[in-house]
């Protein structure tokens, strides 16, 4: 692989709040090789004139779904997986051209197409995945409706009507698909903790899971070098998750002050998603959500946007992440904007390449742009840290986008 040699660009690192004038930066063998100040001269490396554009990490997104081509999960089931994948297919690529190396799925991501993304089968980010879901029964995962009767059925797995998810009562079943995920290669475990907006039977404010499925879900993930994730909307599911071990919060819409305080001291993460919340605001209705869930949904739209405020205050560690499912996905740079009500760029942008490199345990290698970090660079027409709708479109500001050291994009002469 050639060498690559980016020179005049203004150097955002993906976590400092200065940014370096004048900076080369040499790309070889997929990774970053060199960065100085003022000119560098390495024989026969392709030469790139950033012409003062911003050279940054490439984006990390921490909360996808990329197999949820629309939010009947029994529909999707039922197309089967050949459909999932071409829908996924064109996710991935969406995002790959929207500035996102990275994406981490927290729900039906599996080994097969991280395999293919890894060899270049498709184009798309690198992808962290968790496989299956593990809900209790009548949880966030399980979209059974209240009026089918369970009983005959060969089991209570819901897996027809639950793509994506497993259902999982008790620490023994816990154990076992924990150890199943693993075995396909999980990153992560994901759990669902409290009720949640599109699922039929559990009001937002419950609490999913009880402490010893928390605790063996944590030790089991633990002992393979994994961590666990739960999905929790309610102040009482993140304290209890907190206290039980799990180190990554997704959603926290409901989150009071005294538990992000505890949250940023037990050095866990949150993933805010308010892209997905004002989307489904905006569109819900229309892409068939129930009036049971448009109505959970407004009671989480009312404190998402204070609990990410509760969580800057308390100097928590923020990771961002979109939950961005079916049609919506073309609305992820949204977050960007969303978030920027509450809090400051750089903040935004920290979240987006070092904080979520550190939650997905690639501290050093992605999300920053250092020696010896991974080729994942954006060239950006302007700076983003001034002007964050640079980032909000759809990849239009985007001049150049390197993953790997192989351009997706390359700068126009």
């Amino acid at each position: 692989m050639a060498a690559v040699l980016f020179h005049n660009a203004r150097l955002f690192d993906g976590w400092n709040a200065e940014c370096r004038e004048n900076v080369s930066l040499q790309v070889e063998g997929g990774q970053i090789r060199a960065i100085v100040e003022g000119e560098l001269r390495v024989e026969g490396a392709e030469r790139i004139d950033c012409r003062g554009r911003t050279l940054m990490p490439g984006l990390i997104d921490a909360h996808v779904h990329v197999y949820a081509s629309s939010f009947d999960l029994a529909r999707d089931a039922q197309r089967g997986s050949s459909y999932s994948a071409h829908y996924a297919a064109r996710f991935l690529r969406h995002a790959l051209d929207c500035g996102f190396t990275t994406v981490r799925d927290v729900g039906g991501g599996d080994r097969g197409l991280a395999l293919a993304l890894a060899e270049g089968l498709l184009p798309g980010p690198r992808l962290y995945y968790g496989g299956r879901v593990l809900s209790q029964t009548g949880g966030h995962g399980d979209f059974r409706s209240p009026d089918l009767d369970a009983h005959g059925a060969a089991c209570g797995c819901a897996a027809p009507l639950s793509f994506g998810m497993a259902i999982a009562d008790g620490p023994e079943a816990v154990r076992l698909a924990v150890r199943e995920e693993l075995r396909r290669g999980a990153s992560h475990i994901k759990l669902m903790a409290s009720g949640g907006v599109t699922s039929p039977s559990d009001p937002i404010e419950r609490c999913q899971c009880s402490e010893e499925e928390v605790r063996m879900a944590v030790r089991e993930a633990g002992r393979a070098g994994a961590y666990v994730a739960a999905h929790c909307h309610a102040d009482a599911a993140v304290r209890h998750c907190l206290d039980w071990g799990v180190r990554s919060i997704e959603h926290a819409s409901l989150i009071e002050a005294d538990t992000a305080a505890l949250l940023a001291a037990r050095g866990a993460y949150a993933v805010p998603t308010l892209a997905i919340v004002e989307a489904l605001r905006s569109n819900g209705g229309a892409l068939g959500l129930p009036p049971a869930s448009l109505a959970k949904l407004e009671r989480v739209a009312q404190g998402a946007l204070s609990s990410l405020e509760r969580l800057q205050a308390a100097g928590a560690r923020i990771g961002f992440g979109t939950d961005l499912l079916g049609p919506l996905y073309r609305r992820r740079g949204q977050e960007f904007l969303l978030r920027r009500q509450v809090q400051p760029a750089l903040e935004i942008l920290r979240s987006a390449c070092a904080v979520n490199a550190a939650l997905l345990q690639q501290e050093g290698r992605l999300g920053r742009l250092v020696v010896g970090a991974a080729a994942d660079l954006l060239l950006v027409e302007g700076d983003p840290l001034a002007d964050l709708g640079l980032l909000a479109g759809e990849g239009e500001a985007l001049a150049a986008i390197m993953k790997a050291g192989q351009f997706h994009k390359r700068p126009q002469a």
